[in-house]
């Protein structure tokens, strides 16, 4: 099926294949012409299959996201896809999602004003990237992402209003729906046999607030086989060391996995990294991606991975995006990574089907064919 796609049309480039899903990039003038592309598509898999017997037919379905010609974020492109594809199913097998109609780039105060109506909405919903244990070559864990799907302005990225609830006081509220919700997510994984930690973000903004802090203790205390992680920044640590230290301390003691995150990318202090009580540093991922093109970066991730190691904590890689990099961070002696090599941040149900099949995924994962980008170009790596 694959193959066929590619060979459609020049404007067709085949961009990754996984167990069950195609990725492809098509070039078109408009997006009617990306609807009419698509729908012309779909008509010829499903003829090309209508001489097989019935039991060998593939059931499949597409779901698309288009923008403009000068779009540069590919994650937000993938993502919508992915709620395109979710989609799919209840609009006979076919989704397209428009990145380029009016009103994407809301402003901040129209977003502020809309966050309260959307938590109580249940427009929010989360994605789960998960991390593998390099030696165990199995999920240790998954992390937790936001997403804002708008009634009106469709797919709205965290990065455009997790600024904005922070801004307006909706960050304790918006935090603690994801909290639950996780917690609800993890008890239903544990009962599907996979009984593994979900992080969540923490914003720095919340670490000296004592009423939030005393909040989610009451929750975890209320859920104690709930198994949780908190992801912060060391730079959220140091606005107010003191008070930040000793909640999360709190949070230890409650049973809750630290997580430094992008560490190195603010203002590293070894003097506040002694005295959290973190088990785990997350290397940010600007060091990871130019890992085996750079001189520098390998020397800067391997003395992080061994003072990590000296200081008792676990190492995970962010951004490990090719087989050479997951080679030499298995080297350095690194514990965990994540990445697109391993997944994109996926929904839940999507997150429990890796698991079910991880052995597999994880037996073919050094096999299966690698796609780099290049300006607009893609190669086989």
């Amino acid at each position: 099926m694959a193959a066929r796609i590619a060979a459609r049309a020049e404007e067709v480039e085949l961009v990754g294949v996984g167990r069950d899903l195609i990725e492809f990039l098509l070039h078109a003038e408009s997006a009617d012409a990306v609807g009419a592309a698509l729908q012309s598509l779909q008509a010829s898999l499903v003829e090309q299959q209508a001489d097989l017997p019935a039991e060998t037919r593939l059931d499949f379905a597409i779901g698309a996201a288009c923008a403009p010609h000068d779009e540069t974020d590919l994650l937000r492109l993938l993502e919508a896809a992915e709620v395109a594809l979710a989609r799919a199913g209840d609009e006979g097998g076919l989704n397209i999602i428009d990145l380029s109609l009016a009103d994407r780039c809301v402003d901040r105060l129209t977003l502020i004003a809309d966050l309260p109506r959307a938590i109580a909405a249940g427009e929010m919903f989360l994605h789960y990237q998960p991390k593998i244990n390099v030696r165990q070559q199995r999920v240790s864990s998954a992390e937790a992402l936001i997403r804002w799907q708008h009634p009106e302005r469709g797919l709205i990225m965290p990065g455009d209003f997790i600024a904005a609830a922070e801004e307006s006081g909706q960050i304790g509220p918006l935090t603690l729906w994801t909290l639950r919700q996780v917690i609800v997510d993890q008890r239903r994984m544990a009962a599907r046999g996979h009984d593994i930690p979900l992080f969540l973000n923490i914003s720095g903004m919340l670490l000296a607030n004592a009423g939030f802090v005393d909040e989610v203790c009451e929750i975890i205390t209320a859920n104690p086989a709930a198994k949780l992680g908190f992801e912060i920044t060391e730079t959220a640590v140091i606005r107010d060391p003191e008070s930040a230290i000793r909640h999360l301390q709190q949070f230890a003691d409650h049973g809750v996995v630290l997580a430094i995150d992008d560490y190195g990318a603010g203002l590293s202090s070894l003097a506040y990294l002694k005295q959290l009580p973190a088990k785990e540093l997350k290397i940010d991922k600007m060091f990871i991606t130019q890992l085996t093109s750079s001189h520098r970066d390998p020397l800067i991730v391997r003395s992080t991975i061994d003072l990590a190691h000296a200081l008792e904590m676990e190492v995970t890689a962010e951004g490990v995006e090719t087989p050479a990099a997951l080679a030499l961070l298995s080297v350095m002696g690194c514990d965990l990574v994540q990445g697109y090599l391993i997944s994109r941040p996926v929904p839940f149900a999507a997150l429990c089907s890796y698991l079910d099949g991880q052995d597999q995924l994880v037996e073919t994962m050094a096999n299966r064919p690698v796609f780099l980008r290049s300006g607009s170009s893609w190669t086989r790596a």
